[in-house]
């Protein structure tokens, strides 16, 4: 029975679209996205948004809008100070109505912080009346032992692990993400995610068993600003102002159908 409860979680397929901006949830959600990952600052891997675009996101009416809780980029060891405004933020995209959260801190030694992460996992579901949630990020890819962190994840009743299988893409690191699908036993949906597109996705889906994929299914698009003024970089030097990466319907079309054609999509 339990062999076949595995099997039935492992045909089911999801796509989730990771988003950074308001822009790209409705892109999602016209492409045929129900489920998201809202975040800001993209360029720095995705930081915890603003309460308020958790609300304007939220009236979408996108089916589940799971909140990234990252207070700062670089790595995921956090001090007190900054796991107080993680577990502020986890509540305030409760309150705001986000049906997820997307959480991960590390140690100094590279193994799960069970103890902070067990503290964003209650805080998180004694807010709300329904379920919520809980997604560990890619925090996971740089953990010392991909079997002991599993292992963490799972007694943290994480529902969804996102992961490159500990490669610089998902396409790089099948392997792990097929192992990961076996050791988790359906008890946590194993998400890939890292460079999947439409011409490797299915290919990911198909030779990993994942229950998810993610991307960014984005694009560039030209500024609608007709004055320019060209050579004064807000961020980076060299960066172009006027040309945004956002997320693309017709992609997030194209990867719903691979993931439609390969399970079920939900």
């Amino acid at each position: 029975m339990m062999t076949q409860i595995i099997q039935e979680l492992m045909r089911q397929k999801e796509l989730e679209i990771c988003c950074g901006d308001i822009g790209s949830v409705h892109a999602a959600a016209e492409g045929g996205a129900r489920r998201i990952e809202l975040c800001s600052g993209l360029s720095e891997g995705g930081l915890t948004p603003s309460v308020a675009l958790i609300k304007e996101a939220v009236r979408t009416g996108i089916q589940l809008v799971n909140v990234l809780i990252r207070p700062r980029p670089g790595d995921f060891l956090y001090s007190v100070s900054e796991a107080r405004v993680m577990e502020d933020d986890v509540a305030a995209a409760i309150e705001a109505g986000a049906g997820g959260v997307v959480i991960g801190a590390l140690t100094p030694d590279g193994d799960i912080d069970m103890r902070l992460c067990s503290r964003l996992v209650k805080r998180a579901r004694t807010l709300s009346d329904s379920p919520v949630n809980i997604t560990f990020h890619r925090a996971f890819d740089l953990a010392r032992d991909a079997g002991g962190a599993l292992d963490d994840i799972i007694s943290l009743g994480c529902d969804c692990l996102l992961t490159s299988g500990m490669a610089a893409t998902a396409e790089a690191g099948m392997a792990v993400l097929a192992s990961l699908v076996v050791r988790s036993a359906g008890r946590v949906r194993i998400m890939a995610g890292g460079g999947v597109t439409p011409g490797n996705a299915a290919r990911i889906l198909a030779e990993t068993g994942v229950g998810v994929i993610h991307a960014t299914a984005r694009s560039a698009r030209a500024s609608g600003m007709r004055f320019r003024r060209e050579g004064v970089p807000m961020g980076t030097p060299g960066t172009d102002e006027y040309s945004l990466r956002v997320t693309d319907p017709a992609i997030v079309a194209r990867l719903a159908d691979i993931v439609r054609a390969s399970g079920v999509i939900r």
